[in-house]
């Protein structure tokens, strides 16, 4: 992983990891199921195979992707998320929420699987279950700029 941002800053610190160009539509593509490279590639037009490649190893060295070998000649690889990968499709589900209300075209919104009822993102204490209405972001463990 090349080192971008030396900053004691969660954002900065993700950003080392899935900001780099084509990163977050690789992981949305294993997110949505695509284990094959080549379908992968297929589904992001205009990605390069090497670019692939150097992205997925990348992944997998953060511990966001674990591949399979299924194909010994030649070599073939299945790629999926492990659950530290799994973990951000809040993430992603954040950013359609956003697109949803400021992108003109929206191309996706998320709803209730029952009522078709668009939703939003809420937060609840990990202590009590309770939904929280306001937050607050504070530093930790003497880190600034956080």
């Amino acid at each position: 992983m090349k080192t971008r941002y030396d900053l004691p800053c969660n954002i900065a610190q993700t950003l080392n990891i899935i900001g780099d160009r084509w990163t977050l539509l690789i992981l949305h593509e294993l997110l949505i199921g695509q284990t094959n490279f080549n379908d992968i590639k297929l589904n992001l037009p205009g990605l390069s195979a090497n670019l692939l490649s150097a992205r997925l190893k990348s992944l997998e060295e953060a511990g966001l992707v674990a591949s399979t070998l299924y194909s010994a000649h030649p070599p073939r690889y299945a790629y999926s998320l492990t659950e530290s990968g799994k973990a951000l499709e809040s993430v992603f589900n954040a950013m359609i929420l956003w697109g949803s209300e400021h992108l003109d075209p929206c191309y996706k919104e998320i709803v209730d699987a029952q009522s078709g009822d668009r939703v939003e993102i809420g937060y609840y204490s990990k202590t009590t279950g309770e939904r929280i209405d306001t937050i607050q972001i504070r530093a930790i463990q003497n880190g600034a700029n956080q």
